[in-house]
């Protein structure tokens, strides 16, 4: 009986690691290695002004850097709390090889809502942060308009949280 033993345990040991890959790829979803919208052309005179979404969000960018935001939400899996922020900060537009990202620093948090219908609450989950950055990746419309975005959520359903300009600004 010598022999098959070997092989039988390579085998589990192979198997355990294709298991293990298996689940870790299968959270890789379509937003988790986004690289950018490969825009390159806007300037931070352009992306200064007043942006909206759906949900009553309000960010205003200002041309010297300071921003103001009311009811933002969290990023990426944060957006699942159900808080939404509102203060004042910081922001600047950054450019590399996927494209130009807005960079949105909370600095002095003025008031915290939760978001309606709120998710189900959590007795575990952390306070809401006191400071929060953002990255809104820059893209165009089929009007050559600036949208700014970033995704939220569960990573392979995609969620895309949209800003657009305020009309007049």
């Amino acid at each position: 009986m010598t022999g098959g033993g070997r092989p039988r345990a390579w085998f589990a040991a192979l198997g355990g690691l294709m298991v293990m890959l298996t689940v870790l790829t299968a959270c890789a979803g379509p937003y988790q290695y986004y690289e950018g919208t490969g825009l390159h052309d806007a300037t931070a005179a352009e992306v200064a002004g007043d942006w909206r979404n759906v949900e009553g969000t309000r960010v205003v960018l200002r041309k010297d850097g300071t921003a103001l935001l009311e009811k933002l939400d969290g990023q990426d899996f944060d957006f699942e709390d159900g808080w939404r922020l509102s203060g004042t900060g910081t922001w600047q537009l950054t450019d590399d090889n996927g494209g130009q990202v807005v960079r949105l620093a909370l600095t002095d948090r003025t008031r915290v809502e939760r978001r309606f219908p709120a998710p189900t609450a959590d007795p575990s989950s952390p306070e809401p942060p006191s400071t929060y950055s953002w990255f809104f990746y820059v893209d165009r419309d089929e009007d050559d308009g600036l949208v700014l975005f970033f995704m939220y959520g569960d990573p392979d359903v995609g969620n895309m949280y949209l800003m657009t300009r305020e009309t007049g600004s």
